[in-house]
């Protein structure tokens, strides 16, 4: 008679380490529900763009609005509001993340972080080469970047529809190579897509990070003064030339991500409470507990709903409204724009995974996530092609306003659709599969 343990369990259930941590299983529904609200937000920008309300869409989004810091003045447009303003806290936010990982999650260790940086490596470079190869020579080839970002978010809530049948290893790979090549694409949008540099104001951002580290080095924990200098720091970032977003990164990597009690003392003192304590000892209690945490953890917690469920849908609602007409394609150039992102994002981003995470496991370098097989990864590295929040992102530093940069939507758009589409079915069919290693 067969006994529990001899049925056959669905893959992901049956191995060894198969449990996330719990920050990170908090990390990844988050991102799985605000993906949902940015589907909506950028489906209802896409309609509204092309409805017979479409002449209130530009102008909302053109309302000016300016702040007077005495003798200087900060003008903008609710659309540069939210693209240069909100979306710092949404690249604070990912600075934040990727401090968790560099130091206590999946990239601390070289040996595991090898597979998702060389595939992420693989996955930046070969859609920005397959992209330049379809506009060379074009004016589109600037947006080279475009086809490099995969989008958190939508990538993990296509994940997360397959339920628990995805192996929880090649859940955090997935997580881990979209981190790995968010800084990828903080490095190009810093190098690459900034202009007019302002050394006066450089020199001045300089200046602020080092306050604020020796303001932590110092241990000073009363928050207002880092709330300052984070402010300063965006406003000289904004007027240096560099994108003020990268403010927000630099902030996130800065950020302490451990506690100022070591978790394993707050245990100790937990367990050496008495079984009615007084209310200084529960006090004292939750004190501990509180500096136990990491101020990277804590703000993350505060701060990635605030992202996710509203600057992210902003973002969408801001950008995703492309006008589709019968001569979006007549200008020079838009249709090798459309068709790079696309490629770049479906096919780059499938081939350049695939192949250097292949080439690491050849090497020795690396090895498959613990469950994972060669068709799961092929899939995976098709869901890591949904590019839509930082490609619509670089599209619009790319470009300026016109049929270029709509071209470029409406690929990141198209592409995603297509990624997400081909490489949930692929991943779906792959982990239903008997779990077999495949000799490649």
């Amino acid at each position: 008679m067969a006994t529990e343990t001899d049925r056959p369990q669905p893959i992901g259930h049956a191995l060894p380490g198969r449990r996330l941590p719990k920050s990170v299983r908090n990390f990844m529904d988050t991102e799985a529900s605000g993906g949902v609200l940015l589907l909506v937000a950028a489906l209802v920008a896409l309609v509204w763009a092309n409805s017979p309300w479409a002449a209130a869409y530009q102008p909302i989004w053109g309302t000016e609005v300016s702040v007077n810091l005495g003798r200087y003045v900060l003008e903008a447009d609710l659309h540069g509001l939210v693209n240069d303003g909100l979306m710092a806290v949404f690249f604070f936010v990912v600075g934040l993340e990727i401090k968790r990982e560099l130091v206590e999650g999946e990239l601390r260790d070289p040996r595991r972080a090898a597979m998702p940086a060389f595939a992420a490596l693989g996955g930046m470079v070969m859609p920005a080469l397959v992209y330049f190869l379809v506009t060379a020579g074009s004016a589109g080839s600037r947006g080279w970047g475009i086809p490099m970002a995969t989008d958190i978010a939508f990538a993990i809530g296509v994940v997360a529809l397959l339920g628990g049948g995805v192996p929880a290893a090649l859940k955090l790979f997935l997580l881990s190579l979209a981190i790995v090549d968010d800084i990828g694409a903080i490095v190009v949008i810093g190098l690459f897509y900034s202009s007019g540099l302002q050394p006066q104001f450089l020199v001045a951002a300089g200046a602020l990070v080092v306050a604020i580290v020796l303001l932590k080095r110092a241990g000073v924990v009363w928050v207002v003064p880092y709330v300052a200098l984070g402010a300063a720091l965006w406003l000289v970032t904004y007027a240096s030339g560099v994108h003020a977003t990268i403010a927000g990164v630099v902030l996130g990597l800065i950020t302490p991500a451990q506690g100022l009690v070591p978790a394993a003392v707050a245990r100790k003192w937990a367990m050496d409470l008495d079984d009615e304590p007084s209310a200084e000892g529960l006090e004292a209690m939750s004190q501990l507990a509180r500096h136990s945490v990491s101020p990277a953890e804590r703000i993350a917690h505060l701060l990635h709903p605030w992202s996710s469920f509203l600057i992210v849908p902003l973002f969408a609602l801001a950008n995703a409204g492309v006008v589709i007409k019968g001569d979006s394609f007549a200008a020079p150039g838009t249709t090798a724009v459309t068709g790079g992102v696309m490629l770049g994002l479906v096919v780059g981003k499938t081939l350049g995974i695939t192949g250097a995470a292949w080439l690491a496991a050849r090497l020795g370098v690396a090895r498959l996530p613990e469950g994972a097989t060669w068709p799961m990864m092929i899939a995976i590295a098709t869901v890591a092609g949904i590019g839509f929040t930082v490609s619509l992102f670089i599209a619009e530093l790319a470009f300026e306003p016109g049929p270029l940069q709509d071209a470029a939507k409406l690929g990141v758009l198209a592409a995603s659709a297509v990624a997400a589409v081909i490489g949930g079915t692929a991943l779906r069919r792959a982990c239903r599969a008997p779990s077999v290693h495949a000799n490649i």
